[in-house]
């Protein structure tokens, strides 16, 4: 399946989301710190509800830890300025998913390490500025699911 990472993750309930999300889907979860929040938060607890136990969950203290730690063959960056559509991407096996935080989203750094095909944005209105990442996260997951067939469900 998918390795979703979250990069500096500041709202509990998102990534509690999250845990539930991957906990259904087979996806591997991974924080990069800092968190803007503890693990132990209750508000996180409450929102995977009682999935952690289904979630395979890591922590890693910089992205080039979760890389060296994922190995990836590809890695996709999700942004609301990419020129290219996560609609047309062919998703994989094995990918990994990166998502920023939710008040800033990836930095410009962190995505000038990505060639540009590889940097995705989901279409939204223009007026409209982003998405709620536990949301995003779920778009992105069951559309790379679907494309693989639903495998594992």
């Amino acid at each position: 399946m998918f390795h979703v990472v979250l990069f500096q993750p500041e709202i509990p309930p998102n990534t509690g989301n999250i845990i539930r999300l991957c906990a259904n889907t087979g996806c591997h979860l991974h924080l990069i710190e800092p968190l803007g929040f503890d693990l132990d938060d209750k508000r996180l607890r409450r929102a995977g509800l009682d999935y952690h136990e289904y979630a395979t969950l890591k922590r890693h203290y910089s992205l080039e830890d979760c890389i060296t730690s994922i190995r990836p063959d590809r890695i996709l960056a999700f942004t609301t300025k990419a020129s290219h559509s996560y609609a047309h991407m062919e998703f994989r096996a094995g990918d990994m998913l990166l998502f920023g935080p939710e008040s800033r989203g990836l930095p410009t750094e962190v995505l000038a390490q990505f060639p540009d095909e590889n940097r995705l944005r989901m279409p939204m209105r223009p007026e409209c500025r982003s998405l709620n990442l536990s949301n995003a996260v779920a778009v992105v997951v069951y559309e790379g699911w679907r494309q693989l067939g639903f495998a594992g469900s």
